[in-house]
């Protein structure tokens, strides 16, 4: 076992998303989004809704709390669009800012940054109903919203990210329709739905730079790297669309203002002139999302003729996902030779188990805390080897709603009791806050 250290101004926290833990969907003013939908429509597997999920809505000085006695200095929570524009464009809901007004209030009473994040996949529906992602339209109301929120708490408010994982909700939401909207329209709708998410993100960082000065602005995007299943050449090529697709559409559109090579012909047919300058812009730091590496194979029939191949390992999380904790400190890495090595933070990384309340109450999630310890390590590796990450903020505080997967998946490091609403902190805060207070962690390096 050896100790590796953090920097001493590293971020310490927790991201959440504001569908997953907030509940109350028809409280003061809310209006529909994507995700009410797709439930009402029975497509989570579990049956269950986001109608309460944490009431986080109306629980936040409690979780505020947990946040504190954890010792974080940094918290990522995403606004409710439908919250704030109900209908996604037009009238604003003042009881819906009113609600972020006292949470930020909150944090930085309890001495915590708070970092928003503005799009955590709940388009209000009306958006939908007009094409969504897929077309246009919805671009000048993602700035417009991006400019109210500012313009209320930029004030207090100085780091934004414009979206969280471009790519997830294009692919999923629609390419393969296991999210919402559900749509199963295939490739040209998944590259459809990245460029116009890379147009409306550069329309709001630079709606928010204009509205307020002085602001660190940004984005968030899941990145995993892509390897085949083995050297068979189709394997190799499958793994590198796959990239192109997952990677690099988001990453280059901000960073370079580029198109992927391998894309770009797929994508000329919808990509106007000046979209490529409209989508790059000089952000101030990166949120990156790791769960996994993604180890490919050629697959007739899937998007881009790639699916999951074999990912060689032996640990694996509740969600079905491999543990690859040497993933995260080789995308540090690559990162830091690819793109300049310009700052980034850790902004999801954790894992779903099947956690047990133990006759003592408590809840003794020995495997998470095995998974944050190790990803811990390769961000430390990662920064003690040059790279310029900032900080380290688990998924998630709570466990929530789930997606698709419902109230089945539980993630946090805080148990949520979806009863009586019972927070129960695991063994993995406890950890979590012990790594915090003393800015190391153990871990076997070979």
């Amino acid at each position: 076992m050896a100790s590796l250290t953090f920097p001493r101004d590293f971020l310490w926290g927790a991201s959440t998303s504001s569908y997953q833990i907030e509940g109350a969907l028809d409280a003061d003013g809310r209006g529909p989004c994507i995700w009410d939908s797709f439930a009402a429509a029975g497509k989570i597997l579990d049956g269950t809704t986001a109608a309460t999920a944490c009431d986080h809505y109306h629980r936040w000085p409690e979780d505020v709390a947990l946040m504190k006695a954890a010792g974080f200095n940094a918290y990522r929570f995403s606004i409710a669009w439908p919250r704030v524009i109900p209908a996604g464009t037009g009238a604003v809901n003042s009881k819906g800012l009113d609600f972020y007004d006292r949470l930020v209030d909150g944090l930085l009473e309890a001495g915590i940054r708070p970092m928003t994040c503005l799009y955590h996949w709940d388009l209000p529906q009306p958006l939908e109903d007009a094409g969504g992602w897929l077309g246009r339209g919805v671009i000048e109301p993602f700035a417009e919203y991006a400019r109210v929120v500012a313009a209320r708490l930029a004030d207090r408010v100085k780091d934004w990210m414009m979206l969280n994982e471009p790519n997830v909700v294009a692919i999923f939401g629609y390419g393969v329709g296991e999210h919402a909207p559900g749509y199963t329209l295939g490739e040209e709708a998944i590259l459809k739905a990245l460029h116009h998410q890379n147009l409306a993100q550069g329309a709001a960082l630079r709606a928010i730079a204009a509205e307020h000065a002085g602001l660190r602005l940004g984005t968030v995007i899941n990145l995993q790297p892509c390897r085949a299943e083995d050297e068979a050449p189709d394997n190799v090529a499958a793994a590198a669309r796959w990239d192109a697709v997952w990677n690099r559409v988001a990453l280059d559109g901000v960073l370079r203002g580029r198109i992927p090579d391998l894309l770009a012909e797929r994508m000329a047919g919808f990509v106007q002139p000046g979209d490529t300058e409209r989508i790059r812009y000089p952000i101030d730091l990166l949120g990156i999302n790791y769960y996994s590496r993604m180890t490919m194979k050629a697959e007739a029939g899937k998007p881009f003729g790639a699916f999951w191949g074999d990912a060689h390992c032996d640990r694996w999380t509740h969600m079905g996902w491999p543990v690859q904790p040497d993933g995260l400190y080789d995308l540090l890495c690559e990162f830091k030779r690819d793109y300049g090595n310009p700052a980034v933070y850790i902004a999801e990384n954790g894992a779903a188990y099947d956690d047990v309340v133990a006759a003592d109450g408590r809840i003794h999630d020995a495997e998470r805390v095995a998974f944050l310890r190790d990803h811990l390590a390769a961000v430390a590796r990662a920064a003690a080897d040059g790279c310029n990450v900032k900080g380290y903020l688990c998924w998630s505080l709570l466990d929530n709603f789930e997606w698709a997967q419902g109230l089945s998946r539980r993630f946090g490091i805080v148990r949520v009791d979806y009863d009586s609403g019972r927070r129960t902190p695991k063994d993995s805060y406890q950890f979590f806050r012990d790594v915090i207070r003393t800015g190391e962690v153990e871990a076997n390096i070979p």
